[in-house]
């Protein structure tokens, strides 16, 4: 989704950030720098993320990178400069030297080797989280603006079964219908590059529970999983991670 936040209060469903272990850099109007915020409290350890709120972030493009994006409209300029910027300084933190970041099948960033990683962007929002696969397999996160969705959008993308558990969930604590799809969107990213299968969300099952975690299943990955999700400054995140063995 990419429609535009509307302003909110920073909330976060719940903070643990004293026990995290996510390296974060938040760039706020492309060159001060803040505390690290909810995204690196929702990360799991040994993940490195970079965020971005407001203006995009400058950057210098691998020609290739150029070439790629050139005749693109100058948001969709923006919000890849700004995010291969985000991902080449958590790869400094890996490692690795800058190099080009062009997608792969499915429009994903092609990652170095022995890097999984993620990246994701909204209205005023960009962020990317990497890590090495020896501690995770996959990485998918996911942004959107905190508000509810569209009409006819959670119909196109829940079952009657989680439409039915959101409406139990404590009316007005978040907007629901919103955490369900950025869920069921980061388990996407996190599965597909590991099986090049284009699934329907509708057919990814997510049970999202008001403590800030989900339920995750997959339909090409066997068992359930739990990811997280929380609220930073009106954009909703989520997270969801695939350790080696899942």
């Amino acid at each position: 989704m990419t429609t535009a936040a509307s302003p909110a209060e920073p909330t976060a469903a719940p903070d643990t950030r004293a026990t995290s272990g996510a390296t974060a850099r938040t760039i706020a109007r492309a060159t001060a720098t803040a505390p690290a915020g909810v995204l690196a409290a929702l990360l799991p350890p040994h993940v490195h993320c970079a965020e971005a709120f407001g203006a995009p972030v400058a950057g210098p493009l691998h020609p290739s990178e150029a070439a790629y994006i050139r005749d693109r409209s100058p948001r969709r300029r923006e919000q890849f400069t700004t995010a291969r910027t985000l991902a080449r300084q958590v790869l400094a933190e890996l490692g690795h030297p800058p190099g080009p970041l062009l997608p792969g099948p499915g429009g994903a960033p092609q990652w170095p080797a022995g890097v999984a990683g993620s990246i994701t962007h909204t209205h005023g929002y960009t962020a990317c989280a990497v890590t090495g696969t020896g501690r995770y397999t996959s990485l998918g996160i996911d942004a959107e603006p905190a508000r509810p969705l569209p009409r006819g959008v959670l119909d196109l993308v829940g079952t009657e079964g989680e439409r039915r558990r959101l409406a139990a969930l404590p009316e007005g604590a978040a907007p629901w219908d919103t955490v369900l799809f950025s869920a069921k969107e980061a388990v996407y990213k996190a599965v597909h590059p590991l099986t090049r299968v284009w699934t329907p969300l509708a057919s990814i099952t997510v049970t999202v529970r008001p403590d800030g975690t989900f339920t995750a299943r997959h339909p090409h990955r066997p068992g359930a999983r739990t990811g997280r999700w929380g609220i930073d400054r009106g954009v909703l995140l989520t997270v969801f991670a695939l350790p080696p063995t899942g």
